[in-house]
C-alpha cells in the first residue's frame, strides 16, 4: 500500500511493509534528513567517521585524461577514445534506515565513476533476462548477436554468464581495441601480450573492459536502441534520478542497428567515457537493491535476479555479476581474510577507479557513496559508521 503524506511541496513515499513497518523511497529531487537519534546512531561517532572520510582524498589527478593516460602507460593501443572530464572533491554521503544521516562534497556534481559504469550495464542485461529478451543466462550469446564476434571456435562457447562474471576470456578486437592489449602482464613482450595461454570459458577470471564492452554490444543488439534509454526508461526515471547523469561510448563504438547509427556505452573508463553521474543519482540506484528491486510498489529488479548478482563467481569467489563485489569469509596465507573486515559477510560494494565506491549494507539497513577517495580508504569508512550504530 502507498501513503500520500502531504508536506511542503513534494510528497514523500511510504511503502507499508508486511510487519507494519514503513519503508521511505525519496521523491524526485529530494531525500529526507534524519537526525542521529532517528536512526540510532551515535551523533559524535558519526561525526568521526564523516572526519575521517574527508581527510581520505584521492591522489588521483584532477584532470582524469592525465589519470587515464598514466593507467594505459603499460598498453599497447591505449588511446583514449571516450570523454573525459576534470574530476571533482572527494565527496559522499551516507544513508541510514533511509534518511541521509552524513554528507560532504560536491554530492550533486556529474563525474566519471569508471568500472561502477558495469553495475549498470549488468542491470540493462538482468531486465533483458526479466523480460524475457534473453531467455537464460546460460544461452550461448553468439545465439542472440548477429555479428562475427564469436565465430572462432572457443569464442562460440561464451554464455551471457560468462560475460557477466568477466570468465569469458574472449579472444578478438572490438572498437580498434584487442582483448589481449587491455591490462597486458607488466614488461611483457609484444609477442607474450598477443600470445597468452587460452582458457576455456568459465575457468579463469580477468578484469577486461574489452570483454566488458563486448557485453555491451550484444546488450545493444538484443534491445535494439541505445542502453542508456533502456536504463532511463526502467531503472533512472522511476527512481527519481536527475536528469544530468549521462553514459558514454567511444568514437569508434559506432554501430548501424536497423538502418540507425547507434552508439555502444562503454562499461568504465578505461579509454574514457563510461557513466558520469553525481553522487545523489548512484545513491539512488545503490538505494534501489538496498530495497531489494523495488521502489514505492513497483518491482524493478527481481529478487531471483539480485541473488544471482550476489552469486559467488566459481573462478573469483569475491565477484558475483558485472561489478558486485562480494565480502564472502576466504582464507589468506591460511587465515581468515574478507575483502572488507569491517564490514557485514553479505554487504556488497560497486567500485571504480579513482575510487569511486557504492556501499551496500542489509544487515545494517546502510547504504554509503564515497567518490574520490584512497584506494583502501571505504574499510576504514565503513568501519567508522558501524561503530556509531546504536546497538
Amino acid at each position: 500500500m502507498k501513503l500520500g503524506l502531504g508536506s511542503v511541496g513534494l510528497v514523500a513515499l511510504l511503502v507499508v511493509s508486511a510487519v507494519g513497518q514503513s519503508t521511505y523511497f525519496p521523491p524526485k529531487g529530494t531525500w529526507r534528513t534524519g537526525t542521529p537519534d532517528q536512526t540510532s546512531l551515535d551523533a559524535d561517532k558519526l561525526a568521526a567517521a564523516v572526519a575521517f572520510a574527508k581527510t581520505q582524498g584521492s591522489n588521483t589527478a584532477r584532470d582524469l585524461k592525465t589519470y587515464i593516460k598514466s593507467t594505459l602507460a603499460n598498453e599497447p593501443h591505449g588511446e583514449i577514445v571516450g570523454p573525459t572530464r576534470h574530476r571533482g572533491d572527494t565527496n559522499g554521503i551516507i544513508i541510514r534506515n533511509g534518511y541521509v544521516v552524513a554528507e560532504w562534497g560536491p554530492t550533486r556534481r556529474v563525474d566519471m565513476t569508471f568500472s561502477v559504469s558495469k553495475t549498470y550495464l549488468s542491470t540493462v542485461v538482468g531486465l533483458a533476462v526479466e523480460r524475457r529478451l534473453i531467455k537464460s543466462v546460460d544461452d550461448l550469446a553468439s545465439s542472440y548477436v548477429p555479428t562475427g564476434h564469436f565465430e572462432e571456435p572457443r569464442n562460440a562457447k561464451i554464455t551471457w554468464n560468462h560475460l557477466l562474471r568477466q570468465t569469458s576470456d574472449w579472444r578478438g578486437t572490438l572498437f580498434d581495441k584487442p582483448a589481449w592489449a587491455d591490462r597486458p602482464p607488466r614488461g611483457a613482450s609484444l609477442e607474450v601480450m598477443q600470445n597468452q595461454p587460452k582458457r576455456e570459458p568459465g575457468e579463469a577470471w580477468e578484469y577486461n573492459d574489452v570483454r566488458v564492452n563486448l557485453l555491451a554490444l550484444c546488450a545493444t543488439h538484443v534491445w535494439r536502441r541505445p542502453l542508456p534509454q533502456v536504463l532511463r526508461q526502467f531503472v533512472m526515471d522511476p527512481i527519481g534520478a536527475s536528469n544530468t547523469w549521462r553514459w558514454h561510448g567511444y568514437e569508434t563504438s559506432w554501430i548501424t542497428l536497423d538502418g540507425l547509427k547507434v552508439q555502444c556505452v562503454s562499461g568504465g573508463g578505461h579509454w574514457g567515457g563510461g557513466m558520469f553521474i553525481s553522487t545523489r543519482d548512484h545513491a539512488r540506484f545503490g538505494y534501489l537493491f538496498l530495497r531489494n528491486g523495488r521502489w514505492v510498489s513497483r518491482r524493478i529488479m527481481s529478487d531471483r535476479w539480485i541473488k544471482a548478482a550476489r552469486t559467488p563467481t566459481k573462478a573469483r569467489p569475491t565477484y558475483g555479476y558485472m561489478n558486485w563485489f562480494l565480502n564472502p569469509s576466504t582464507t589468506r596465507n591460511g587465515q581468515p581474510h574478507r575483502p572488507m573486515s569491517a564490514a557485514p559477510i553479505n554487504s556488497v560494494t560497486f567500485r571504480g577507479a579513482g575510487s569511486n565506491v557504492v556501499y551496500i549494507d542489509w544487515d545494517n539497513d546502510l547504504l554509503i557513496v564515497a567518490r574520490w577517495v584512497r584506494r583502501n580508504a571505504m574499510n576504514g569508512i565503513v568501519k567508522r559508521v558501524l561503530e556509531a550504530i546504536v546497538k
